[in-house]
């Protein structure tokens, strides 16, 4: 049994991809508040307030937030189509600010391997994303080993609130 729905998994996967580098870019938020605007399953989102408290629940958890995400998608039972659209999510959320780290791609493998899906699959959908795909993560305890470096490794800061306005994008400063 699923302890949140797909929608929350959804938004929660696009954050922690727009998080995983350490730096949170006003054109990562406007991505994933465009990909929530044209998606059917967030027509009741209020995406200032969900978007804040997972910016919360990082300040507070840091790295056990990271931790805890990984561990929910390797629970939850997705479809193949589900599957697919949380890759979209996750892509169009690192490619957002022109800026491919490592630290993304080594997160985003930490996704790719908690889903059932194939490379082939995937790449038939999004042939562009074989760089997310190469073989660095062979095993389950190797996976294991991956995300806890990435945890190690990752230098995660206070983020800022969001401010979401009509007319731009704005981080609200913490005082």
């Amino acid at each position: 049994m699923n302890t949140i729905s797909f929608d929350k998994l959804l938004l929660k996967s696009a954050f922690c991809c727009m998080a995983s580098d350490g730096h949170i870019d006003n054109r990562e938020i406007a991505i994933i508040k465009t990909m929530c605007a044209n998606s059917p399953l967030f027509k009741d989102l209020n995406f200032q307030e969900e978007i804040n408290s997972l910016v919360n629940e990082i300040n507070t958890r840091g790295k056990e937030f990271i931790a805890y995400y990984f561990d929910l998608l390797g629970k939850f039972s997705l479809t193949e189509k589900e599957e697919l659209n949380l890759i979209d999510f996750a892509i169009q959320t690192i490619k957002a600010d022109d800026l491919i780290e490592y630290s993304e791609i080594k997160f985003f493998k930490n996704i790719r391997h908690r889903l059932k899906i194939t490379d082939e699959n995937i790449l038939t959908v999004f042939p562009d994303i074989e760089q997310f795909l190469e073989k660095d993560i062979i095993t389950e305890s190797f996976l294991d080993k991956i995300a806890n470096q990435y945890l190690e490794a990752v230098e995660l800061p206070q983020f800022d609130f969001i401010n979401i306005d009509t007319s731009s994008l704005n981080v609200i400063k913490k005082d």
